[in-house]
């Protein structure tokens, strides 16, 4: 209890305030918003781990609308909107008006009669899916102000084109966690490195959320793809910002084994080259399929020109003190187990397989975080309120 209790403080202390602030993109937040969604994140696992109630809901819905594929970050916001205590509603698209043309503007207000958090994971599109979560911030603005919605419900993005906040900010917490504290991340080396695949067109926002997030902390990030396979710039120039504000440092290298080299932490990962991804848009839109499998065979015949670049035993022997933690948001392409050639060793995946799963179990905190602190404008009170309350979870015997 002492514990929960220091961790309250420390989001006291910390001043910061998301209510009614959707939670978009982890660069357009502060420093102390961001520490902020970390501890209340801490403060909830450390109340579920003690049998402490952390629901602060009743009757009310998380809607979540995912636009492609998802089992780690789908099941983490059922998770977390379970947690507060809110129904969860999956709005199956095919089964919605908009096929029939219905509006962005009028599938916003319709899913938000009730609602209190509007989860969305949209990134198929290059451009687009971070477009869609403002332009359903815009519509909910309106509905709330016309007072059509009761509430304005906030907006959690679970993976967008540009950024992955989730994801990095579980990620975040994993190293925390594994350190010892934010403080203690300062001067370590991460490696993000692209890392092969037998697929093309996994999205690019996963190492954009590291570049962009882990800069902030005054860590030493190595950027390393092949030639070709650079990210969105303006996500490459804020993440040099960042670094030089921060104190630690930003570089882009063109091999993994310079990225290993003394690294504390790796995270090898396959993306999409920024070009092919603004190509392969403009093609899914346009419905062309013809080009979109030529598309493919082009880029999957570019991919295996550099099979070397794969997480085994060698480069990891290359990090500092030879022991790296490695990282990954999973499902990783491992060599000889999901696909012939991949991202990672079968030795070194099963290596940090537990650690893997740890880190990506932090996620469901992180996200009811996110909806707590855009609910309660005093989380620091409302999260005391809850301890003193000391409803258990799980009823003993």
């Amino acid at each position: 209890m002492s514990h929960i209790n220091s961790i309250i403080e420390q989001i006291h202390d910390t001043g910061a305030s998301l209510q009614g602030k959707d939670f978009l993109l982890t660069w357009q937040k502060t420093r102390k918003e961001l520490d902020l969604i970390l501890l209340v994140a801490e403060a909830l696992k450390q109340m579920r781990d003690n049998n402490i109630s952390p629901r602060v809901f009743d009757s009310r819905l998380a809607v979540s609308i995912f636009r492609d594929k998802s089992t780690r970050t789908r099941f983490s916001f059922a998770s977390a909107a379970n947690l507060l205590g809110l129904a969860v509603q999956d709005m199956d698209e095919e089964k919605s008006q908009i096929s029939h043309g219905e509006t962005v503007r009028e599938t916003a207000s319709m899913i938000s009669f009730l609602t209190e958090i509007i989860g969305i994971r949209d990134d198929m599109y290059l451009g687009a899916g971070h477009a869609y979560m403002k332009e359903v911030a815009a519509a909910l603005d309106d509905g709330y102000a016309q007072k059509v919605l009761p509430v304005r419900p906030g907006i959690v993005n679970l993976q967008c084109d540009v950024d992955h906040p989730t994801q990095s900010m579980a990620d975040l917490m994993h190293l925390i966690n594994h350190y010892g504290s934010a403080e203690a991340l300062k001067g370590k080396k991460i490696a993000m490195t692209w890392a092969y695949s037998p697929s093309y067109g996994k999205p690019m926002s996963v190492p954009q959320g590291i570049i962009g997030l882990m800069t902030r902390l005054g860590m030493d990030v190595s950027l390393a793809y092949p030639e070709g396979y650079g990210l969105i710039p303006d996500v490459v120039e804020t993440a040099k910002k960042n670094a030089k504000g921060s104190g630690g440092s930003f570089e882009i290298v063109n091999s993994m084994e310079d990225a290993f080299k003394d690294a504390d932490i790796v995270y090898p990962k396959s993306w999409a080259p920024y070009h092919v991804m603004e190509q392969r848009t403009q093609l899914l839109r346009n419905q062309d399929s013809a080009a979109l499998k030529e598309l493919e065979k082009e880029c999957l015949a570019n991919n295996a020109r550099y099979m070397d670049w794969e997480c085994n035993r060698q480069k990891m022997d290359l990090t500092k003190d030879k022991k790296a933690l490695y990282m990954h948001c999973l499902p990783a392409d491992i060599s000889d187990v999901s696909c012939k050639n991949g991202e990672v060793s079968e030795e070194v995946f099963e290596q940090y397989r537990i650690p893997t799963y740890i880190e990506a179990g932090f996620k469901p905190y992180i996200i009811a975080a996110m909806m707590f602190t855009n609910r309660f404008g005093n989380p620091a009170g409302m999260l005391e309120k809850m301890v003193v309350r000391g409803r258990e979870q799980v009823l003993g015997e």
